[in-house]
Protein backbone atom coordinates (compact mmCIF):
# COMPACT_ATOMS: atom_id res chain seq x y z
CA UNK A 1 0.00 0.00 0.00
CA UNK A 2 1.50 3.34 -1.05
CA UNK A 3 1.67 6.10 1.56
CA UNK A 4 2.33 9.49 0.01
CA UNK A 5 3.92 12.04 2.33
CA UNK A 6 2.28 15.44 2.75
CA UNK A 7 4.34 17.65 0.48
CA UNK A 8 2.31 20.74 1.30
CA UNK A 9 3.27 20.53 5.00
CA UNK A 10 5.92 22.87 6.38
CA UNK A 11 7.83 19.90 7.82
CA UNK A 12 10.72 18.93 5.46
CA UNK A 13 10.18 15.68 3.57
CA UNK A 14 13.28 13.95 4.94
CA UNK A 15 11.96 14.53 8.48
CA UNK A 16 8.64 13.03 7.42
CA UNK A 17 10.59 10.00 6.15
CA UNK A 18 12.37 9.72 9.51
CA UNK A 19 9.03 10.01 11.33
CA UNK A 20 7.53 7.26 9.17
CA UNK A 21 10.41 4.84 9.86
CA UNK A 22 10.63 5.80 13.54
CA UNK A 23 6.94 5.01 14.05
CA UNK A 24 7.42 1.58 12.45
CA UNK A 25 10.21 0.90 14.97
CA UNK A 26 8.47 2.35 18.02
CA UNK A 27 5.27 0.41 17.26
CA UNK A 28 7.40 -2.80 17.02
CA UNK A 29 6.18 -3.37 13.47
CA UNK A 30 9.87 -3.41 12.59
CA UNK A 31 11.61 -5.20 15.47
CA UNK A 32 15.23 -5.35 16.57
CA UNK A 33 17.57 -6.72 13.85
CA UNK A 34 14.83 -6.30 11.21
CA UNK A 35 16.11 -5.28 7.80
CA UNK A 36 14.04 -2.28 6.74
CA UNK A 37 12.76 -1.96 3.15
CA UNK A 38 15.29 -0.92 0.52
CA UNK A 39 15.71 2.71 -0.46
CA UNK A 40 14.01 1.90 -3.78
CA UNK A 41 11.01 0.40 -1.95
CA UNK A 42 10.72 3.43 0.35
CA UNK A 43 10.98 5.81 -2.61
CA UNK A 44 8.12 3.96 -4.29
CA UNK A 45 6.02 3.69 -1.12
CA UNK A 46 6.45 7.26 0.11
CA UNK A 47 6.56 9.05 -3.24
CA UNK A 48 9.77 10.99 -2.58
CA UNK A 49 13.26 11.11 -4.10
CA UNK A 50 16.02 8.68 -3.21
CA UNK A 51 18.09 11.54 -1.76
CA UNK A 52 15.22 12.39 0.61
CA UNK A 53 14.99 8.77 1.77
CA UNK A 54 18.76 8.60 2.28
CA UNK A 55 18.74 11.80 4.34
CA UNK A 56 15.91 10.47 6.55
CA UNK A 57 17.74 7.18 7.11
CA UNK A 58 21.02 8.95 7.94
CA UNK A 59 19.24 10.98 10.62
CA UNK A 60 17.94 7.80 12.29
CA UNK A 61 21.37 6.19 12.06
CA UNK A 62 22.69 9.26 13.88
CA UNK A 63 20.06 8.73 16.58
CA UNK A 64 21.19 5.14 16.95
CA UNK A 65 17.89 3.64 15.76
CA UNK A 66 19.34 2.19 12.55
CA UNK A 67 22.66 0.73 11.47
CA UNK A 68 23.78 0.56 7.87
CA UNK A 69 25.87 -2.44 6.80
CA UNK A 70 27.62 -2.09 3.46
CA UNK A 71 26.40 -4.65 0.95
CA UNK A 72 23.68 -5.97 3.27
CA UNK A 73 21.25 -3.16 3.97
CA UNK A 74 19.90 -1.11 6.88
CA UNK A 75 18.80 -2.77 10.11
CA UNK A 76 16.96 -1.80 13.31
CA UNK A 77 19.55 -1.50 16.06
CA UNK A 78 19.49 -3.34 19.37
CA UNK A 79 20.67 -1.35 22.41
CA UNK A 80 23.97 -2.95 23.38
CA UNK A 81 24.33 -1.64 26.93
CA UNK A 82 22.14 -2.31 29.96
CA UNK A 83 22.04 -0.84 33.44
CA UNK A 84 19.86 -1.97 36.37
CA UNK A 85 17.60 0.86 37.52
CA UNK A 86 16.20 -0.86 40.59
CA UNK A 87 17.48 -2.87 43.55
CA UNK A 88 21.12 -2.36 44.52
CA UNK A 89 22.93 0.88 43.71
CA UNK A 90 25.59 0.16 41.09
CA UNK A 91 27.88 2.62 39.38
CA UNK A 92 27.90 2.47 35.59
CA UNK A 93 31.50 1.20 35.75
CA UNK A 94 30.40 -1.68 37.99
CA UNK A 95 27.47 -2.42 35.69
CA UNK A 96 29.68 -2.56 32.58
CA UNK A 97 32.20 -4.83 34.30
CA UNK A 98 29.42 -7.19 35.37
CA UNK A 99 28.44 -7.47 31.68
CA UNK A 100 32.06 -8.18 30.73
CA UNK A 101 32.25 -4.98 28.69
CA UNK A 102 35.57 -3.16 28.44
CA UNK A 103 35.51 0.62 28.53
CA UNK A 104 37.75 3.67 28.59
CA UNK A 105 37.09 6.76 30.71
CA UNK A 106 38.12 10.16 29.39
CA UNK A 107 38.21 13.13 31.77
CA UNK A 108 36.78 16.11 29.86
CA UNK A 109 36.69 18.61 32.76
CA UNK A 110 38.23 18.49 36.23
CA UNK A 111 38.28 21.74 38.17
CA UNK A 112 37.70 23.18 41.63
CA UNK A 113 34.97 25.83 41.72
CA UNK A 114 32.98 27.65 44.38
CA UNK A 115 29.59 26.31 45.42
CA UNK A 116 26.66 28.23 43.97
CA UNK A 117 23.22 28.42 45.57
CA UNK A 118 21.75 25.36 43.83
CA UNK A 119 24.79 23.14 44.49
CA UNK A 120 24.95 24.38 48.09
CA UNK A 121 21.37 23.21 48.58
CA UNK A 122 21.88 19.87 46.82
CA UNK A 123 25.10 18.96 48.68
CA UNK A 124 24.14 20.68 51.95
CA UNK A 125 27.41 22.64 52.19
CA UNK A 126 28.11 26.38 52.73
CA UNK A 127 27.74 28.76 49.81
CA UNK A 128 31.15 29.52 48.28
CA UNK A 129 32.84 26.41 49.68
CA UNK A 130 35.10 24.43 47.30
CA UNK A 131 33.62 21.68 45.14
CA UNK A 132 35.12 19.46 42.48
CA UNK A 133 33.37 19.62 39.12
CA UNK A 134 34.12 16.50 37.11
CA UNK A 135 32.94 15.70 33.60
CA UNK A 136 33.79 12.23 32.30
CA UNK A 137 33.06 10.52 29.01
CA UNK A 138 32.90 6.72 29.01
CA UNK A 139 33.64 4.97 25.73
CA UNK A 140 32.90 1.39 24.66
CA UNK A 141 34.61 0.17 21.48
CA UNK A 142 35.75 3.75 20.96
CA UNK A 143 32.11 4.92 20.85
CA UNK A 144 30.70 7.28 23.54
CA UNK A 145 28.43 5.29 25.85
CA UNK A 146 27.60 7.90 28.48
CA UNK A 147 28.55 11.34 29.73
CA UNK A 148 28.79 11.93 33.49
CA UNK A 149 28.83 15.36 35.12
CA UNK A 150 29.46 15.36 38.87
CA UNK A 151 29.83 17.88 41.68
CA UNK A 152 31.34 16.85 45.04
CA UNK A 153 32.14 18.95 48.11
CA UNK A 154 35.82 18.93 49.08
CA UNK A 155 34.68 19.51 52.66
CA UNK A 156 32.88 16.15 52.58
CA UNK A 157 35.51 14.42 50.44
CA UNK A 158 38.91 16.05 51.12
CA UNK A 159 41.61 15.64 48.45
CA UNK A 160 39.16 14.08 46.00
CA UNK A 161 40.76 16.26 43.32
CA UNK A 162 44.03 14.29 43.65
CA UNK A 163 42.58 11.17 42.01
CA UNK A 164 43.18 10.12 38.42
CA UNK A 165 39.63 9.48 37.24
CA UNK A 166 40.73 7.84 34.01
CA UNK A 167 41.56 4.90 36.30
CA UNK A 168 39.81 5.41 39.65
CA UNK A 169 36.03 5.07 39.92
CA UNK A 170 34.19 7.95 41.53
CA UNK A 171 32.29 5.81 44.05
CA UNK A 172 35.49 4.23 45.41
CA UNK A 173 37.23 7.63 45.57
CA UNK A 174 34.29 9.17 47.45
CA UNK A 175 34.30 6.32 49.98
CA UNK A 176 38.07 6.55 50.49
CA UNK A 177 38.13 10.33 51.00
CA UNK A 178 34.98 10.58 53.11
CA UNK A 179 35.89 7.51 55.20
CA UNK A 180 32.31 6.32 54.81
CA UNK A 181 30.44 3.99 52.50
CA UNK A 182 27.87 5.24 50.02
CA UNK A 183 24.46 4.34 51.40
CA UNK A 184 21.84 5.17 48.78
CA UNK A 185 20.92 7.50 45.93
CA UNK A 186 17.89 9.46 44.79
CA UNK A 187 17.33 9.57 41.05
CA UNK A 188 15.11 11.49 38.66
CA UNK A 189 14.82 10.32 35.05
CA UNK A 190 13.89 12.57 32.15
CA UNK A 191 14.03 12.73 28.36
CA UNK A 192 16.04 15.60 26.87
CA UNK A 193 17.61 16.60 23.57
CA UNK A 194 21.39 16.40 23.47
CA UNK A 195 22.14 20.03 22.62
CA UNK A 196 25.25 21.14 20.74
CA UNK A 197 27.84 20.69 23.52
CA UNK A 198 26.74 17.28 24.80
CA UNK A 199 25.82 16.14 21.30
CA UNK A 200 29.39 16.79 20.19
CA UNK A 201 30.79 14.77 23.11
CA UNK A 202 28.34 11.89 22.57
CA UNK A 203 28.80 12.07 18.78
CA UNK A 204 25.12 12.43 18.10
CA UNK A 205 23.01 15.12 16.47
CA UNK A 206 22.23 18.04 18.78
CA UNK A 207 18.51 17.31 18.30
CA UNK A 208 18.89 13.63 19.16
CA UNK A 209 17.06 12.32 22.25
CA UNK A 210 19.07 11.43 25.35
CA UNK A 211 18.09 10.07 28.73
CA UNK A 212 19.11 12.26 31.65
CA UNK A 213 19.52 10.83 35.15
CA UNK A 214 19.69 13.52 37.82
CA UNK A 215 21.18 11.80 40.86
CA UNK A 216 22.21 12.62 44.42
CA UNK A 217 24.32 9.98 46.17
CA UNK A 218 24.29 9.91 49.96
CA UNK A 219 26.80 8.47 52.41
CA UNK A 220 25.67 5.99 55.05
CA UNK A 221 25.26 8.91 57.49
CA UNK A 222 22.73 10.56 55.08
CA UNK A 223 25.19 13.27 54.01
CA UNK A 224 25.06 14.06 50.26
CA UNK A 225 28.35 13.10 48.62
CA UNK A 226 27.72 13.69 44.92
CA UNK A 227 25.25 15.57 42.78
CA UNK A 228 25.50 14.15 39.30
CA UNK A 229 23.87 14.29 35.91
CA UNK A 230 24.28 11.31 33.62
CA UNK A 231 23.51 11.56 29.91
CA UNK A 232 22.76 8.36 28.00
CA UNK A 233 22.39 8.33 24.20
CA UNK A 234 18.98 6.99 23.24
CA UNK A 235 18.93 3.53 21.65
CA UNK A 236 22.40 2.67 22.99
CA UNK A 237 21.46 2.18 26.63
CA UNK A 238 18.53 0.42 28.30
CA UNK A 239 17.66 0.75 31.99
CA UNK A 240 16.22 -2.49 33.37
CA UNK A 241 14.29 -3.16 36.57
CA UNK A 242 12.63 -6.05 38.39
CA UNK A 243 9.73 -4.69 40.43
CA UNK A 244 7.78 -6.49 43.13
CA UNK A 245 4.09 -5.73 43.45
CA UNK A 246 3.31 -4.10 46.82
Amino acid sequence: MTQQLFKEESKPLHIQVSDFIREKIYSKEWGVHTKIPSEYSLVKELGVSRGTVQKGIRALAGEGLLTQIRGKGTFVTEPSLYHPAGGNLLSFAESLRMQGISFVTKVVTKEIVETDEITSEKLQVPLGSPILFLRRLRLVNDEPALLMESKMSLLTCPKLDAYDFTKATLFSAIEETSKRRIGFAKQWHGARVAGSERGALLRCDEASPVLNIDQICYLENNVPAEWGNIWLPANRYVLSSVLQRA
